[in-house]
């Protein structure tokens, strides 16, 4: 994982980091939190958060980014693609109620083509570092 957790998603990318965030809060409001009245996300799902924001991070496609349900490019790991697939298919009718904006946008998002590669496509990673050696 990266070092510095505290790094920022450019445009589409962070719209997109903030929907499986609402996602993975769901599911873990609803099967790993105790009746406490106060919600705080657990050390697995916290964990699965990381690794979701570093792999959108590191993106080859950049801003223009798939869904990834149709990227050719499979980056996940198996486990990790397989936690991804169990919070969608729990949250993912949810998500019409709680944050029907961000579900509709996902859902548009999903029908979108995948964009050929270029050399003009850069992950978040490199736009970032690119950004602080500027300055």
């Amino acid at each position: 994982m990266d070092k510095d957790a505290n790094f920022h998603l450019l445009g589409q990318l962070n719209t997109e980091f903030n929907t499986i965030t609402a996602m993975i809060d769901l599911y873990c409001l609803h099967h790993h939190q105790p009746n406490t009245g106060k919600f705080q996300r657990c050390a697995d799902c916290e964990q699965f958060r990381a690794y979701v924001k570093q792999r959108l991070d590191r993106c080859p496609y950049g801003e223009k980014k798939p869904s990834c349900k149709q990227c050719p490019i499979h980056c996940y790991k198996s486990q990790q693609k397989l936690n991804s697939q169990t919070i969608m298919r729990y949250s993912g009718p949810k998500m019409l109620v709680k944050h029907p904006i961000m579900a509709i946008r996902h859902l548009i998002h999903d029908k979108r083509a995948v964009p050929e590669r270029n050399k003009q496509m850069t992950s978040n990673y490199k736009a970032r570092k690119a950004l602080v050696n500027k300055i």
